[in-house]
C-alpha cells in the first residue's frame, strides 16, 4: 500500500534513533539473559533478579520499536520517551551503553525535524516552535552628560606645631635692701 510518506525520506536523526535503539535492544537482550543466568546461580542473587529482568524485557520492546521506525512504508509511531527513560534506568544493571543511548534518544526527540517527522507520519499538526513575545522598542535614552570639572586638590593642612613648652617661672622675690 503506497502512502503519501513513501517518497519523503526520513530525517537522519530518526534513522540514528532507530539504529541506536536496535543496537541497545540487542545488547540489553543479551545483557539481561547473561545477568539472569549468573544471578540464578547464587542464592543471594535471586533477590537481585528484578534488576536483571529489566534489560531483557526492555531489549524486546526496543527491538520492536526500532523495527517500526525502520519499516518502509513508515508506521504511525510516537516518540518513545518511556523506552529512553528505561534505557537510562538500566544503569541499575550496570549497562552504560544503554544509558548513553537513552540520553541521546531524549535529546534527539527534541529536535524540530524529528518532531515534524513524527507529527507528519501520525497525521497530527506539527508542533510550533515557541515564539518569543514581541515587545515594543525601548526608546534610546541618551545618557545625561555632565561636564567633568577636575577638582582642585584641597590644600594640605599641616598639623599645628606643638606649642613650646613653657617652663613655669619662679616667682621673683623682692630683695630687701639693707639700711634703708
Amino acid at each position: 500500500m503506497e502512502t503519501q510518506f513513501t517518497n519523503q525520506p526520513k530525517p537522519t536523526l530518526v534513522n540514528v534513533i532507530a539504529w541506536m535503539t536496535l543496537a541497545s535492544g540487542i545488547v540489553n537482550l543479551f545483557w539481561g539473559l547473561i545477568a539472569s543466568i549468573s544471578v540464578l546461580a547464587t542464592i543471594v542473587g535471586i533477590v537481585c533478579i528484578p534488576f536483571t529482568i529489566l534489560p531483557t524485557v526492555l531489549g524486546i520492546f526496543e527491538i520492536i520499536y526500532a523495527a517500526k521506525l525502520l519499516s518502509n512504508p513508515p508506521q504511525a509511531v510516537q516518540p518513545s520517551t518511556p523506552i529512553a527513560i528505561l534505557e537510562i534506568v538500566c544503569v541499575l544493571a550496570f549497562n552504560l551503553f544503554s544509558v548513553v543511548v537513552g540520553i541521546l534518544a531524549l535529546v534527539f526527540y527534541n529536535d524540530i525535524t524529528v518532531r515534524e517527522y513524527f507529527a507528519r507520519i501520525n497525521g497530527t499538526p506539527a508542533p510550533e516552535p515557541p515564539v518569543a513575545p514581541i515587545l515594543p522598542p525601548i526608546p534610546a535614552l541618551e545618557p545625561e552628560v555632565t561636564p567633568v570639572v577636575p577638582e582642585e586638590p584641597a590644600p594640605v593642612e599641616e598639623p599645628p606645631a606643638p606649642a613650646p613648652e613653657e617652663t613655669p617661672e619662679k616667682p621673683k622675690r623682692s630683695r630687701k635692701v639693707a639700711g634703708k
